[in-house]
């Protein structure tokens, strides 16, 4: 005789079960510590808003109750009234509804006014959240990432998200006030036929919860299909003129009709995946819908139950059936939420690549102009070339220093370091001996005025774009700036004279009215230190001659940084500067020897 012994579980085998469910728990717990993170990151934007968000609720509940209370008063004008042939109760229960109807039509006005102005307010803060941190990253950021798609995140999806924030809120609030209100109705009613009509309900739930990765998935493509759309559109429609220049114009419209296609292609899938996930709980709704009339139904039929009260509760049902779909197509926005969140959180959690210690921050308005580089190593964020090594060099306040040498070596560097677009990784620079770093930011950076080859001009009148650096300027010094800058003459030939709109990057103006419009905001702004970045290289030599000269005569107490490749500029320059071999070498003009 065999004795038939069963497979006992090796400890090993089962440790290895044990650690596993361990780490599916502990990614449980991680994912919705995220969740919880992200949520309180959204409400946050929510809580300043908190009083006249629960004011909107409270009569959101008035609302809901008034609404409720109508498919009772009709259950009553039938039985009470057409069925027991009394006129008098008839009468006094329309009334009564017309009453109900009447203030519900208000207060969904009022609401809908209410709603949209909460809803706006939310909206415009986190914009302007997202757009404040946007304006602290560095040029680095802007060179890797595509405009287009951070315009998509700023736009689409912090709406996306701001919905979710607000009218997530109150699809909750009304759908669990409704679902609770109507359900407990239609148990008073007839308990029997509640559990028969919300017996599928699991079934619903379980189902959406299937589906909800794969509509996350599928949104996610669409808001990648959507911002290679913003970017190209970004990209071609700023560079029109070269496009139609080299006749391009048919090869750029094929690529935007391919990336329509590629578009339309994921927006069917996405459609049609919302659609099953949206038909099949409609179904399964609809399904119970049809199993209450057939068992109600025969109830009346039978003389079991009152035609007044299966009306009241097929209209019930219907008040629950609409609460379970929000709350259920809630818990599939999640989805859409969680994607554009984490494209936004994408932005705003992009760190800027200078260090801001504002304990130690020092404001001085009142600078010499003296600048400094001492031992200053610096590389770029995600390069491995070194462009200063120990860099040294003293500019004496009020002098001009012309900056040479070949493309590549670090003259815009300089630029970029003295601006604070960057800090070094090692040593400092200095103004009047104070270390960039513990000046204030705003107050350093209006102390420089940058004249640059892309002049910068924004939509707006020839007036506003040379106020742009300093808009507090009076109509005197304003027109001051016009003159010193030989601006006259342009402004005469326009219509509305200074207060004429330039249109958008003043594309109506010539190389060499962008370059005076440039320095009468470099004028009006009246700095400590002018750095004039290959400016004069979009004009002929005579202009460039004349600009020079405007500059050095109006400029003359400046620490004046001129950078170019021609010889024109660098006119009557104190001191030359090159950059050798990550060192900074800088020659006297006059023969007074050079330094490094």
């Amino acid at each position: 005789m065999s004795l038939s012994v069963g497979t006992v579980p090796s400890s090993s085998a089962m440790s290895v079960d044990v650690e596993n469910h361990t780490l599916e728990a502990e990614g449980l717990n991680a994912e919705n510590h995220k969740l919880k993170k992200e949520l309180g990151w959204i409400f946050a934007f929510v809580m300043p808003h908190r009083a006249s968000v629960l004011g909107l609720a409270l009569v959101s509940v008035f609302a809901s109750s008034l609404v409720l209370v109508q498919p009772w008063l009709t259950k009553e004008l039938i039985d009470s009234g057409l069925l027991a042939k009394d006129f008098s109760a008839l009468t006094h229960i329309a009334m009564m509804l017309l009453g109900v109807g009447f203030i519900s039509t208000l207060i969904s006005g009022l609401t809908r006014y209410w709603h949209t102005l909460i809803s706006a307010k939310i909206l415009f803060r986190l914009r302007e959240s997202v757009y404040r941190h946007l304006q602290t990253l560095s040029p680095a950021f802007y060179a890797r990432q595509r405009l287009g798609d951070v315009l998509s995140r700023v736009d689409g999806d912090v709406a996306e998200i701001q919905r979710f924030a607000l009218d997530g809120i109150f699809a909750a609030f009304s759908g669990v006030i409704g679902l609770i209100g109507s359900v407990g109705l239609l148990f008073w009613l007839n308990w029997r036929l509640a559990l028969i009509a919300l017996i599928l309900l699991p079934v619903e739930w379980l189902y959406l919860r299937m589906m909800r990765p794969r509509v996350e998935k599928l949104v996610r493509k669409m808001r990648e299909r959507s911002a290679d759309l913003s970017s190209f559109l970004v990209e071609t429609l700023g560079s029109l003129k070269f496009i139609q220049t080299v006749a391009r114009e048919e090869e750029e419209a094929r690529r935007l009709s391919s990336l329509n296609r590629g578009y339309l292609r994921n927006l069917l899938q996405l459609q049609m995946t919302e659609f099953a996930t949206q038909a099949v709980p409609s179904t399964l709704t609809s399904a119970s819908r049809a199993l209450v009339f057939l068992v109600g139904g025969y109830w009346v039929i039978e003389g079991q139950m009152a035609l007044g009260a299966l009306i009241a509760f097929s209209t019930y049902l219907g008040m629950a059936v609409g609460p379970v779909q929000t709350l259920l197509g809630l818990y599939l926005s999640v989805s859409r939420m969680r994607v554009s969140l984490s494209r936004v959180q994408a932005l705003t959690q992009a760190t800027a690549d200078i260090n801001r210690n504002t304990q130690r921050e020092v404001t001085c308005k009142h600078w010499q102009g003296q600048l400094a580089f001492e031992d200053v190593v610096f590389t770029y964020p995600g390069s491995q070339q070194t462009i200063l090594r120990g860099a040294n060099v003293q500019i004496p306040a009020g002098s001009k220093v012309g900056i040479h040498g070949p493309s590549g070596t670090g003259k815009t560097t300089l630029v970029d370091l003295l601006l604070r677009h960057y800090d070094p990784q090692q040593g400092r620079i200095t103004i009047d001996g104070y270390d960039l770093r513990d000046c204030v930011l705003a107050d350093w950076r209006r102390q420089l005025a940058v004249v640059a080859q892309d002049i910068v001009l924004l939509r707006g009148t020839l007036a506003e774009n040379i106020r742009y650096a300093n808009p507090a300027a009076s109509d005197e010094a304003l027109m001051a700036a016009v003159e010193q800058a030989q601006l006259t003459e342009l402004v005469a030939t326009l219509p509305d004279g200074i207060d004429t709109p330039i249109g958008e990057r003043g594309m109506n103006l010539s190389g060499g009215q962008r370059q005076r419009i440039a320095l009468a905001r470099a004028l009006l702004q009246k700095p400590t230190v002018l750095i004039l970045d290959e400016a004069t290289s979009a004009v002929d030599l005579a202009a460039e001659r004349q600009v020079m000269d405007v500059i050095d005569r109006q400029f003359a107490d400046c620490t004046r940084l001129v950078v170019s490749h021609r010889e024109t500029p660098l006119d009557n320059a104190d001191w030359l500067l090159t950059i050798e071999q990550g060192r900074i070498v800088m020659t006297s003009v006059d023969g007074g020897g050079s330094y490094d």
